[in-house]
């Protein structure tokens, strides 16, 4: 799962929403860190209300991407979108088309939950606007081995930027990929995989509600007390 998926819904607790997309928004600011479930679960509990409310976040997005990456849903778009990376980039089955695969079929249901409800993408980012990224920044630190002094201004460049629009659109799709690529030193794509975006597109957005319902089906309690269920269609 990506960014969308993980936070859509916690629009309502801003800095539980933040708290999903902070092991993504690591994996920018600074790779070296990793978030362990030991560190997080002291702090789901935390009195410092954002501390726990950035804990629980991350504890979401953790117990979210082990069960996403189980559905069938996700195994088979994954093979599927590989073998098409592997065609069109006219090379063996490697790390390249694979990660190509698995990513797409992330940032793809972002895009097909935000198109289908682009004012719920809006609430999303205007959450975000809600959170102090220093405060979030100090929570993380709290949890990881060596704290960081890179997170908050990636949580402010992230808003700044509203990279989540760019899913929308294959040109920008194609160019935030190529940015993941360059990150973990892949290399990029062609622009003639272009051609490929809008079949991948289709397939994924054909079983956006399996894969995200798959996920949400784990009832959650909210701060009142009452149960978050799946908000696909809210």
């Amino acid at each position: 799962m990506n960014y969308f998926a993980h936070g859509v819904r916690f629009l309502d607790d801003p800095y539980r929403m933040a708290g999903t997309a902070v092991p993504d928004w690591l994996s920018v600011a600074d790779r070296r860190l990793r978030l362990r479930p030991h560190r997080i679960g002291p702090l789901v509990g935390d009195a410092e209300p954002v501390a726990a409310a950035v804990a629980q976040g991350i504890r979401h997005h953790l117990e979210d991407d082990a069960r996403f990456h189980r559905t069938r849903a996700f195994v088979e778009l994954s093979l599927a979108l590989t073998v098409s990376a592997r065609d069109a980039l006219d090379e063996p089955m490697g790390l390249r088309p694979a990660f190509v695969g698995h990513f797409l079929v992330e940032v793809l249901l972002d895009a097909a939950l935000i198109a289908e409800n682009i004012p719920r993408a809006e609430r999303y980012y205007r959450a975000l606007e809600e959170v102090d990224a220093d405060r979030v920044q100090q929570a993380v630190n709290r949890m990881v081995a060596q704290p960081t002094d890179r997170l908050a201004e990636t949580i402010r460049r992230f808003c700044r930027e509203r990279i989540l629009w760019d899913y929308l659109e294959d040109v920008t799709l194609l160019k935030r990929l190529n940015q993941v690529l360059r990150r973990v030193r892949l290399a990029e794509l062609p622009e003639r995989f272009l051609a490929r975006l809008p079949s991948a597109r289709r397939l994924v957005a054909s079983r956006r509600q399996e894969l995200f319902d798959e996920v949400c089906r784990v009832e959650r309690i909210g701060r009142d007390g009452k149960p978050f269920g799946p908000t696909f269609a809210d």
